[in-house]
């Protein structure tokens, strides 16, 4: 069965920087794109970026473009989240999202919390 598991989530002070980290497994990897959304309390599921099949294309949403930069290691079947210059209103939980097979596939999230 398709999972996807985050990992790289914690906490770190305003300025500072994480690599998340989602290893999938139970699809074909390389052959789909895949999400890192983020959920903050009191607030919608966002899409913060995306990294197509092979990882030469990505798409940032504007509150953390220039920042936050997606990758995807297809060896690995691991696809990744470089956070840089971490602000607060950046604290959520982030998840990987998949959607092979005409489903969606989340995983269960890793905190990122911003705070001095």
């Amino acid at each position: 069965q398709v999972q996807l598991v985050e990992s790289g989530g914690g906490s770190v002070q305003p300025g500072g920087s994480l690599r998340l980290s989602c290893a999938a497994s139970g699809f074909t990897f390389s052959i789909y794109a895949m999400r890192w959304y983020r959920q903050a309390p009191g607030k919608e599921r966002e899409l913060v970026a995306a990294v197509s099949s092979a990882g030469s294309v990505t798409n940032y949403a504007d509150s953390i473009k220039g920042r936050f930069t997606i990758s995807r290691d297809n060896a690995k079947n691991t696809v990744y989240l470089q956070m840089n210059s971490l602000k607060p209103e950046d604290t959520a939980v982030y998840y990987c999202n998949a959607r092979p097979y005409d489903n969606e596939y989340w995983g269960r999230g890793t905190q990122v919390t911003v705070s001095s």
